[in-house]
């Protein structure tokens, strides 16, 4: 056992417990995360990764190995940059919106006086906090200490990719027939880790996002008759009709050039298809849609002159009556000039005062609930920070170690990509208001969309776009990456995100809730996001064909899998970590991203994810049962997430007592002398 391979320290430590069960050494990890093949783009957002080598009897008295790494992304810190330059803009756009209401009666002027003043002081701070930012130039971490730290609160704290390659007698069997040189493929295992996206230092003295949202909006109708009350879902699709809106004058625009390059062009057939594409934009508005009567009109009298002057030429001499025609013919760019910029001028004011009718509803919205309002709006947008950098890192690694799964790239742009959210939060003291924060934060990620683009440079990062109520992430890929995709998605098909989180508390505050408190949160978080499971998978079966799977021979489990999942969730079962594990394997068979998440990504994640990696060996590569816990505490004591537990408060301890230890399941246990330490 030991041997060391190429590129491997000479540093050994062994399991103490038994030395026969696992050989830990440490790599030095120059091929970085994404192993021999190199890829520039995925090592351009993974950072500093730490390597685990591990060797585990199997039932059948082999071994495996099994590779345990651990990185950072520069992620953490990008996402964030961009999103909150994003806002500047949008929050400087609406601020000039206001302003340019013009003149208003003394009432609503003064109102208008106040939301600007106010948006200013949250541009202000926006502004401040990016500048911040921006000295943290390279950074690709956040710890657990610092999860309080006003500057940093947008940052995902202790973002990391946790990654498990098995090379098992398994896989080798599975290819023996083939020649001697092949490379047997490792199996391969992801999971993002991240501190619960929440508001730190903002607080949870009133609760979290779930909370206040639902508490502001009652204030808010209530208090309706000072001003005029619109609902959120409302006020939404007025914002999403006026980016309609807005998006459709650039085309309407660009098809009227075209037709009357097709009249000057004196081009029947192209006039016709100009028009027709013209015609197929938007005729909701009246004025717009008389315009464009009136030159679909004129257009119809010019074709028909023509097809008249066609026949005459056919026939003999035209005469001057045909002449006159064909005159008509020569000035069909004069006579429908005047026609266009009619319809352009009706799609301008159309655009001008949709606008102002949004400021105005904005400026309602805003003046119904100063201050609250905006401080919500600045807690969402931290915590949704937070969690788009999760989304992004898992998109983008997903995504490259999918390239060469067409199952897989089907699924993406058929049906979208299942993100299945573990959180380990209690519903008892602060973690409750952590727990709504996150479950507001993982909802919001249902407005982000994936675009899948060819790089033009050595810069691979993610360009985001949009504004708060929809976002497009833009992934760039190299050319020869990018060539492997479906057309669909070259051509740039917008990618759906299916985000859904399942909590189960486990530590010793959740059993305080489970005695003395209140689990109702937990119960409608899970029950709510179990629907939209079942909604995801109703989708999955309806678009895809039934063979598009890694695990097809299992598929019809999934059904029996939902099944228990529901039945476990109705059960109401004290600390029902069975909830965890179902959720976890439906994700990975239906090609998932899997997240993990409790209030630093340190402690009771470490203990989830080594689980979680043990119960796979265990499951699917027949780790011999004799040696399953001493696998996972062997895991525990020498692998990566004790690397991640001293990187965060600088010592090599989960931070548990044995007291709190006592309230644990059984298997979310450290071994000895692997704990002892405060949190933080």
């Amino acid at each position: 056992m030991g041997e060391l391979e190429e590129g491997e320290t000479d540093h050994i430590t062994a399991d103490t417990q038994d030395q026969k069960c696992a050989l830990v050494r440490e790599c030095t990890a120059t091929e970085g995360i994404s192993g021999k093949d190199n890829l520039p783009s995925l090592n351009a957002v993974l950072r500093n990764p730490v390597c685990k080598l591990y060797r585990f009897p199997t039932s059948d008295n082999k071994w495996m190995r099994i590779r345990e790494q651990m990185a950072e992304t520069t992620l953490s810190f990008h996402v964030p940059k961009e999103l909150i330059n994003l806002h500047i803009k949008e929050d400087m756009r609406r601020n000039q919106e206001l302003k340019d209401l013009g003149e208003l009666a003394p009432h609503w002027d003064n109102m208008r006086k106040s939301v600007i003043a106010h948006c200013d002081q949250m541009l202000s701070m926006y502004q401040d906090t990016l500048e911040e930012l921006g000295k943290h130039t390279g950074s690709s971490f956040k710890s657990s200490c610092s999860k309080g730290e006003k500057t940093l609160e947008f940052i995902p704290i202790n973002l990391h990719l946790q990654r498990m390659h098995v090379h098992s007698p398994r896989l080798k069997e599975a290819f023996k027939y083939l020649c001697f040189s092949v490379t047997i493929p490792d199996a391969l295992y992801d999971v993002i880790t991240v501190g619960a996206p929440a508001a730190h230092f903002q607080g949870f003295k009133n609760g979290g996002l779930r909370k206040l949202l639902s508490k502001f909006e009652a204030e808010r109708r209530n208090t309706g008759y000072q001003c005029i009350y619109y609902s959120p879902e409302n006020t939404a699709k007025a914002k999403e009709v006026l980016s309609n809106i807005s998006h459709l004058q650039p085309l309407i625009s660009s098809h009227a050039d075209l037709l009357l390059s097709s009249a000057s062009q004196r081009s029947p057939d192209s006039l016709k298809n100009s028009l027709k594409m013209l015609s197929e934009k938007d005729r909701v508005w009246a004025n717009v849609a008389k315009s464009l009567n009136c030159l679909i009109a004129m257009v119809d009298r010019l074709l028909e002159k023509d097809n008249m002057s066609n026949i005459k030429e056919g026939e003999n001499e035209p005469s001057a009556a045909d002449c006159k025609v064909l005159h008509t013919r020569g000035d069909w760019y004069e006579q429908l000039y005047p026609l266009v910029i009619t319809l352009k001028e009706c799609m301008g004011e159309v655009v001008t005062r949709a606008k102002q009718s949004m400021a105005f509803v904005l400026l309602q919205e805003l003046a119904c609930g100063l201050p609250q309002c905006l401080m919500l709006t600045l807690r969402r947008d931290i915590v949704f920070s937070q969690a788009l950098a999760g989304l992004v890192c898992g998109f983008v690694i997903k995504l490259h170690t999918g390239l060469h799964d067409q199952g897989f790239l089907q699924q993406l742009h058929t049906v979208g990509l299942l993100v299945q959210y573990e959180g380990l939060l209690s519903t008892y003291s602060e973690e409750a208001g952590m727990l709504e924060d996150m479950a507001v934060g993982i909802s919001d990620l249902q407005k982000v969309m994936f675009k899948i683009i060819e790089a033009k440079s050595e810069d691979f990062l993610p360009i985001i776009t949009g504004r708060r109520e929809h976002y497009i992430i833009e992934v760039q890929l190299p050319a020869k990456m990018f060539e492997l995709l479906p057309q669909e998605i070259k051509e740039g098909k917008l990618l759906r995100m299916y985000p859904v989180l399942f909590n189960v508390g486990i530590n010793e505050q959740q059993t305080l809730a489970e005695r003395f408190g209140d689990t109702t949160l937990q119960e409608n978080i899970n029950q709510e996001n179990l629907e939209l499971l079942k909604e995801y998978y109703k989708l999955f079966t309806e678009k895809m064909p039934p063979d598009c799977l890694p695990h097809f021979q299992e598929q019809n489990d999934l059904k029996g899998l939902l099944d228990s999942l529901h039945q476990n969730i109705q059960a109401k079962k004290r600390k029902n970590v069975e909830i965890m594990w179902l959720a976890a394997t439906i994700c990975r068979k239906l090609n998932g991203v899997r997240f993990t998440c409790c209030k630093s990504a340190k402690d009771r994640t470490s203990m989830s994810v080594t689980l979680e990696q043990c119960s796979i060996l265990r499951d699917e590569h027949q780790l011999h049962k004799d040696f399953f816990i001493r696998a996972l505490d062997c895991m525990r004591r020498e692998g990566c997430r004790i690397e991640n537990v001293l990187k965060n408060v600088k010592c090599r301890k989960y931070a548990f007592n044995m007291i709190q230890l006592m309230a644990f399941p059984k298997y979310y246990r450290p071994p000895e002398g692997t704990y002892g330490k405060a949190d933080t």
